[in-house]
């Protein structure tokens, strides 16, 4: 199975020892989003988990302990985006953000990162020039380090048009004329750019519409071949697997004005100050109302080994 942390929330940047915790423990629990008083325990052991991905704009705190994931297979996605404090008030400088990820990647190999650049906006401020230029400059600092870039398009959902409302969107047209661009500069840096949820009008030679967290894409950072159940996707345009995550919504302190998983500043604080780092769920602890079902768990390697030059 592939166990996800970051749909949510992102565990290496706040919860880096609660995730390390619960690795020594051998176990998590979630808590549905959507009916409370449903909890999930998941087995945190190499013999189920095939491999776990991680999804962060910070994965600083995460470093010293990574001897502890020794035994997992591990892929990192890491958002690294030109914006300023006016729209990301709390990542760190995005120099810091690229040196973690060099860091990170000569551990765990550059098959096993990859670079974030979304979501793509356009204000005022954040104009087309400074996205592309920006980008190359991005995509030669971390060139070497990875194989692949994640780029992705602004979606306005009613609580981002809330809490970001001079933003605008990217028309097809400006999407193109981007995408154009970034191709090019990919490919002198030896990236393959994977869209996520894009139009495949878009598809370039070194540009995919495939889904940036695919099978393929997992099959491509283990090595091997993965025999994965079917599923309905969350998405009908989406290939991703992103099931299984044990994150929590409304708990991520970054701040980002076009955030998804957070509804507003006052309920991630209060959230936040419920974290325990040694209970078994990220928010709070158990209580008597809790009903707690053991997810169904195996490997789904096939153990077929395989070179994969398509993807990273």
């Amino acid at each position: 199975m592939i166990l996800n942390t970051g749909s949510r929330t992102d565990i290496p940047a706040y919860y880096s020892e609660w995730f390390y915790n619960r690795i020594r423990a051998g176990h998590v629990l979630v808590r549905n989003p959507y009916y409370p008083t449903q909890v999930t325990k998941y087995l945190l052991s190499p013999e189920v988990v095939d491999i776990i991905v991680f999804c962060t704009k910070n994965p600083a705190p995460m470093l010293d302990g990574l001897a502890m994931l020794s035994s997992f297979d591990t892929l990192w996605y890491v958002t690294i985006t030109p914006y300023g404090r006016d729209v990301e008030p709390y990542v760190p400088p995005k120099e810091q953000v690229m040196d973690s990820f060099r860091r990170l990647s000569t551990v765990v190999g550059s098959r096993r990162m990859s670079w974030r650049y979304d979501p793509v906006f356009i204000t005022e401020k954040y104009s087309l020039s400074y996205h592309v230029e920006q980008f190359g400059k991005m995509a030669e600092a971390l060139s070497g380090y990875t194989k692949q870039c994640v780029v992705s398009f602004i979606d306005l959902y009613e609580k981002t048009r809330r809490n970001f409302p001079t933003v605008r969107a990217v028309t097809p047209q400006e999407q193109k004329g981007l995408i154009s661009e970034f191709s090019k500069i990919a490919k002198a840096n030896g990236l393959q750019i994977h869209l996520c949820c894009e139009n495949e009008s878009l598809v370039r030679e070194n540009v995919d519409a495939d889904g940036c967290m695919s099978k393929a894409v997992m099959e491509s950072a283990l090595g091997c071949r993965l025999d994965v159940p079917r599923k309905k996707p969350a998405r009908s345009e989406c290939q991703c697997l992103l099931g299984a995550d044990i994150g929590a919504y409304n708990t991520c302190g970054h701040g980002c004005l076009y955030c998804y998983a957070n509804y507003d500043k006052e309920t991630v604080m209060k959230n936040m100050k419920m974290h325990d780092a040694t209970s078994p769920l990220l928010i709070g602890n158990i209580t008597e109302d809790d009903v707690i079902k053991t997810a169904e768990q195996r490997s789904w390697k096939n153990g077929q080994l395989e070179l994969f030059d398509g993807y990273m």
